[in-house]
Formats: structure tokens, C-alpha cells, sequence
């Protein structure tokens, strides 16, 4: 008795092995989104320290006065050091948000996150007393 070798894969191994590399490629897709999106935050978070640096530079040179609301970040500008002249913008794109005073706080600086939509989760908030 002879037994032929086969040749080649059956159906259901080639079925097995397209589906455990959709099942890895999802959950690497997953991940990689869970990923950019903390790095949006983080990115946002950092712009949002850029621009506090410059408030807090700007009252130490005015004698510990805050721009104004309607002065807004336009006036600490010169003292980023982004050393851009374009109003800073959070990771989506967005002009932040800059309050003063904002209540209790002296000033408040802010993203509204990706839903562009102010209050929610996603917002973003730096504030000083």
C-alpha cells in the first residue's frame, strides 16, 4: 500500500489562517486608533502649556495683569515660544479657547476637543487662580 503525499492546503486551512490574520489585523487597527487618539490629548496638552507659558509671561511683564477675553491669546502671542504669529490651535485644528476671568479663576485656556462642541468628556482645560 502506498500512500500518496498530498499537495497544496485545504479549504478550511486556508479558511483558518484568513481568519486569525483578520481577527490580529483588527485588533491592531483597534489599537492604533486608541493610540492616535491619546496622542491628539497629549499633543493638545502640550499646545495648551505653550500657550499658558505665554499668559503667564505676558501678566509678569504687565504687572501681573491677564489679557483680557476680548484681548485674548492674540496678546500673549509675542511671548509663545511657538514664535508663531498665528493664534494656537489644539491637535484637530481648532483655535483654542481663552477666558478671562473665567469665575473664580483668573483665566482659563481650552480645546473642546474633536467634537468641537463646548462642555463634554472631551474638552480639554487649563485653568489659574
Amino acid at each position: 500500500m502506498t500512500r500518496r503525499r498530498r499537495q497544496g492546503i485545504t479549504l478550511v486551512e486556508l479558511m483558518i489562517t484568513v481568519t486569525i490574520l483578520v481577527s490580529l489585523t483588527t485588533v491592531l487597527a483597534v489599537n492604533a486608533v486608541k493610540i492616535w487618539k491619546e496622542h491628539l490629548k497629549s499633543e493638545t496638552a502640550l499646545r495648551l502649556n505653550n500657550a499658558e507659558q505665554g499668559v503667564q509671561a505676558y501678566a509678569a511683564v504687565n504687572r501681573g495683569r491677564f489679557p483680557s477675553t476680548e484681548q485674548g491669546l492674540e496678546a500673549a502671542l509675542p511671548y509663545m515660544s511657538s514664535r508663531d504669529d498665528e493664534l494656537p490651535t489644539d491637535a484637530w485644528g481648532n483655535t483654542l479657547v481663552y477666558r478671562s476671568p473665567d469665575g473664580d479663576w483668573a483665566y482659563s485656556i481650552g480645546s473642546h476637543g474633536p467634537d468641537e462642541q463646548e462642555g463634554g468628556d472631551d474638552d480639554i482645560v487649563v485653568r489659574m487662580r
